[in-house]
Formats: structure tokens, C-alpha cells, sequence
């Protein structure tokens, strides 16, 4: 077989690990801790680099998780929602779990043990199915649904299939996304940014969209980083094929494509004050969209959406 999908070990954490022999790239998972993206390395300078700005170990894992929710499943909503409130066919809910800010912060999966449902190792993929069945869990989201995520590992690119099935005898809301940091070797400064954006999200003070959308032309473009700050949400046009959005730098050649489907219209892009790594991240809706509707997917009882994104690694 050209693929492999393996279990081990590693600084205390249970891995799942996808593997392409050929060309030395792996993906690894971690089932435990919301079926989050542990790992995608490529061989590079004799060395396996690892993309994804990981957890060193389970105590690192354990004390930042709940802060940084990095490769973080987002589910049922994604980044904030004020004071954790909505209100939702004419009830009022308010989230148990707060982030330190008072708000909502990117669902309730996140730390969740997703169980492992099936792999196969082939010779045109790997890829592993995991699943979570939430049951009313947070009394600001009292639904029931299942989370089926698949990852898919074929030649250099990584494919992220989540399904969501309600299974509440009413329809519930809902938003889809991921939370990944990536590192491509120093400082994000050095590194050149692309997307296809149709504008940017205007915030306020507070990270809460306001409901406008304003015109950003900055990226259209591949674009040194230099020493800009981003932690905005930009929304997504899909005229034409090819990645939505790309990263590389040119010290290493590394460059990584994020092809995301129509299913996540919405950008975030955060770079945290170490500037190392950053987020980028698909998203169903824009955040607070169970208050201000942007991209708001109501779900009716039975029914399943899909969504899905992939990220491709190269070396030029």
C-alpha cells in the first residue's frame, strides 16, 4: 500500500497519524481532544516539518487548550458570541462555558473525545472517520447532534470532511469551522499572504461584527506580512478554481493552499503577538451569527450539512 494510518504515543498524547510513503508526508490527529489537527509535516532539509503550530505535550495541551484552541473543531458556532447570548425561534439562551471575555468563544467541542469510527490505508488515500455525539451538554445550546469529521491524505494534500446531523426533534442553529495555526519557518513577517476576498468584516471594539461589510483590496494580491496585525473575519468569492487562500515563504520554499468549498463563505485570519505561526481559518458564518444571522445555518430536525476544506503543502 502507498498509504498507512497508524496509532502511537507520543509526549502523552494518542496520535493518529496518516501517512504517505512515497512522498514522506503525514497527518496526525488527535481523537481525544475534539478530533483536533495535531500535525501535518512534510520532509524538508532531511527533517519532517511540521506545519501546524501543535501542542508540545499533554501538559501544554491541558493548561492552553481551553486559551488558544489551536486546530480546534469549531462546533456549534465559531469564534464569538456576545456575553454568550443569542436568541433562537423566540427563546433566549445563554451559554454555560465562557471564554475569559465574558463571550461565547468557538463552540463546544473543542476538548470533547471524539471516537473512532473507521480508517483505511489504500493506494490512492489514508483517512480516518472519527465522530462526537453532543447531548444537550451546555444548557445555551440544549440540542442534540452528532459531529462526524473525516481527514483524507492524498498525495500532499490534507482534505477535512465534517457532516453534522441534527437529532433534536426541533431545528437548531448552527456554524462550522476550524481553528488551524501554521508555521512555515520564522517569523510570519518574512511570509507572503494571498485570499480571495470579497471584503472584510467590520468589528467592534469588542471582536463583534457590526454588519457591515467593507471593501479590502490588500492580499487580492501575494503580500509580504511585514509587521501588519490581523485578527478580522473577511468574507470569501469562489469565481474560478484553485486555492481561496495561500501562504509561503520564500527563505524555505514552503507554501501551503487552502481550498475550502462554498460550505465556508467566511475568512478569519488571526496572527497571534509571538508571530510565528497564524490562524487561518474557514467558517461557515461570520462570528456572533447567532445574533446578527451572517452565514447562520438553521438545521432542521433529521438533516445533515456537510462542509469541507482542504490544505495542500508544496516546496518550491
Amino acid at each position: 500500500m502507498k498509504y498507512t494510518v497508524a496509532t502511537h504515543e507520543e509526549n502523552g498524547l494518542e496520535k493518529m497519524v496518516l501517512g504517505n510513503i512515497e512522498n514522506g508526508i503525514t497527518a496526525s490527529i488527535l481523537p481525544e481532544f475534539g478530533a483536533l489537527l495535531d500535525g501535518f509535516s512534510i520532509p524538508l532539509n532531511n527533517q519532517d516539518f511540521n506545519i501546524i503550530d501543535n501542542y508540545s505535550d499533554r501538559n501544554n495541551l491541558l493548561g492552553d487548550l481551553a486559551i488558544s484552541y489551536k486546530s480546534s473543531k469549531l462546533s456549534p458556532f465559531a469564534c464569538r458570541i456576545r456575553n454568550g447570548k443569542y436568541h433562537f425561534n423566540g427563546r433566549d439562551f445563554q451559554f454555560k462555558k465562557l471564554f475569559g471575555d465574558g463571550s461565547a468563544i468557538h463552540g463546544l467541542l473543542y476538548d470533547k473525545p471524539f471516537s473512532v469510527k473507521n480508517t483505511a490505508a489504500l493506494d490512492s488515500h489514508a483517512q480516518v472517520e472519527l465522530s462526537y455525539h453532543y447531548k444537550n451538554e451546555d444548557e445555551g445550546f440544549p440540542y442534540a447532534y452528532t459531529c462526524d469529521v473525516v481527514y483524507r491524505l492524498a498525495n500532499n494534500k490534507l482534505t477535512l470532511k465534517t457532516t453534522v446531523t441534527n437529532k433534536s426533534p426541533e431545528e437548531m442553529p448552527l456554524t462550522d469551522g476550524w481553528h488551524p495555526y501554521f508555521r512555515l519557518g520564522g517569523p510570519v513577517n518574512n511570509w507572503q499572504l494571498r485570499f480571495d476576498g470579497d471584503g472584510i468584516v467590520e468589528f467592534d471594539s469588542a471582536l463583534i461584527p457590526t454588519g457591515k461589510i467593507l471593501e479590502y483590496p490588500r492580499f487580492q494580491n501575494a503580500e509580504f506580512l511585514g509587521d501588519i496585525e490581523l485578527d478580522n473575519s473577511f468574507v470569501l468569492h469562489f469565481n474560478g478554481a484553485g486555492p481561496k487562500a495561500s501562504l509561503y515563504n520564500p527563505d524555505n520554499g514552503l507554501r501551503l493552499k487552502v481550498y475550502p468549498d462554498q460550505s465556508y463563505p467566511y475568512l478569519q485570519i488571526y496572527i497571534p503577538p509571538h508571530r510565528n505561526s497564524i490562524a487561518v481559518e474557514n467558517l461557515s458564518g461570520a462570528p456572533n451569527c447567532f445574533n446578527n444571522g451572517m452565514g447562520l445555518i438553521v438545521l432542521k430536525p433529521g438533516a445533515s450539512k456537510v462542509f469541507t476544506t482542504a490544505y495542500e503543502i508544496t516546496i518550491d
